[in-house]
């Protein structure tokens, strides 16, 4: 008896109907990528393995997937080696390429190599899968679509605000209303480390914080006890995790508390700016709010970070995220080249509209009209009227075979289908064709030679 088959853990198939709504959500991505004047580009799937290991901290290491040699990728692997069963040294023997963890180092790569064609500043969008070698939940997947836009070679706060902007546009266009855009700077982090004693541990202190809403406070601290920061330390931050207040006033103790760190004040003044050019421009719908327990893990920001929230009521991580970058080309090679970029977490995104209902009503409906099929005569006939409505912008189709009505009705009912076509022998004789309206149960008839009436019908 055959096995039956499986898909792999954290990856998915999708429907018709779910495919409709991932293109419906990616549409209104990349009208907006447009409208705020990104270039498309595309890398490939997978990368050189010194591409992305080491760009995304350890634990980003560690979710990368590797892809093993093609031959006998064992033969490299001498005794000595092999006996240590040391995965990282085995792995760097018998893998040399990996599928890509996100779109922003391979971008990073792609700038490099392509800097003689690039006119900077470079505003580059892209809409393609990555992999991570993740626990399977709800809303985290090892097979996702990343929705990126980035800008390159320009260090503006503009840049900052106008990705806001972006956030705010898409959100809107999508009605879904009440998220949270939120900022915070890892010039601040990094201030915060300084000022509480952890400055030679910045890393862990930040990877740490950044896991506050999914382990808590104590959680939290526990972590940074286990990488090596003192209780002192853990003490003296312990009001971040607490810091109320409107984004004004949280700016203003984050500046007092900050004042003997020049780094740290420095992300204060970046920060403020942002929250006072956003509010000279205003936004449609979304809201802004300060976050400085927001560390956004990836080893590579330098500057401000973004982590966009879902309304409230709504349980689902990060739906959008990103931050300044200001020397990622400089891994590849070539220094001193600013960057600033986001992403739009697609599949929590369609999570969150499903749950709340806010795909348009008619959004699935990937056929408006079905030609009944009464036989080769009529389905000639039916199959002239098909190629005229197709050409006019009309979704139809001729069932393929003159199997029994019942049958043919309910395939009509089961894809949903507002309209059904009738040319049986009479209406050939007539030179006609019947249509039903399926949600109303009435039927009205048309010249076949002339289904112009019909298709104005429709619009």
């Amino acid at each position: 008896m055959a096995q039956k088959p499986s898909i792999p853990k954290g990856t998915r198939d999708f429907s018709p109907s779910e495919v409709i709504k991932r293109n419906y959500i990616i549409d209104i991505v990349k009208t907006h990528f447009q409208t705020f004047g990104f270039q498309p580009i595309e890398t490939p799937s997978f990368e050189n393995s010194d591409t992305l290991l080491g760009k995304y901290g350890e634990e980003g290491d560690r979710l990368i997937f590797k892809i093993l040699n093609s031959g006998d990728f064992l033969r490299k692997v001498d005794d000595v080696t092999y006996s240590a069963k040391n995965a990282n040294t085995i792995a760097a023997k018998i893998s040399e390429k990996a599928l890509r963890y996100d779109l922003t180092v391979p971008f990073a790569r792609y700038v490099v190599m392509h800097q003689n064609e690039i006119d900077f500043p470079f505003k580059r969008c892209q809409i393609q899968p990555v992999w991570r070698a993740d626990r399977p939940q709800k809303g985290r997947f090892r097979e996702f679509y990343q929705c990126d836009a980035d800008v390159v070679g320009a260090n503006s706060l503009l840049q900052e605000v106008e990705f806001i902007q972006l956030y705010d546009a898409v959100f809107t266009n999508l009605k879904l209303e009440g998220v949270t855009i939120k900022l915070n700077n890892r010039k601040i982090l990094a201030g915060i480390a300084e000022v509480i004693g952890a400055e030679n541990n910045l890393i862990n202190f930040t990877v740490a914080l950044d896991k506050l809403d999914k382990i808590g406070e104590e959680g939290v601290k526990k972590e940074m006890l286990e990488k090596g920061i003192s209780q002192v330390s853990i003490d003296k931050a312990s009001p971040l995790f607490s810091l109320s207040g409107s984004n004004i006033e949280q700016l203003d103790a984050l500046q007092q508390l900050l004042a003997s760190s020049e780094i740290g004040s420095k992300g204060v003044e970046e920060l403020r700016f942002i929250f006072e050019a956003v509010a000279a421009v205003g936004l449609q719908s979304a809201q802004l709010a300060i976050d400085v327990t927001l560390a956004r893990g990836l080893n590579y920001y330098t500057g401000a970070i973004f982590e966009v929230a879902a309304p409230e009521g709504v349980k689902m991580g990060s739906i959008g995220g990103g931050g300044r970058y200001d020397d990622l080309t400089g891994i590849f090679g070539l220094k001193d080249v600013s960057g600033v970029g986001i992403s739009f977490g697609l599949d929590r995104i369609y999570l969150v509209l499903e749950e709340l209902n806010l795909f348009p009503p008619a959004i699935d409906q990937s056929l408006e009209v079905l030609c009944v099929n009464f036989g080769s005569k009529e389905a000639l006939a039916a199959l002239q009227l098909v190629t005229k409505l197709r050409k006019s912008g009309v979704k139809a189709d001729l069932y393929p075979s003159a199997a029994k009505m019942q049958k043919q009705m309910k395939y009509a009912n089961n894809r949903n289908v507002p309209y059904v076509i009738l040319i049986g022998e009479k209406e050939l004789e007539n030179a006609s064709f019947v249509v039903k309206n399926m949600k109303e149960g009435t039927q009205k008839e048309y010249n076949l030679q002339q289904p112009e009436d019909f298709i104005a019908s429709l619009k």
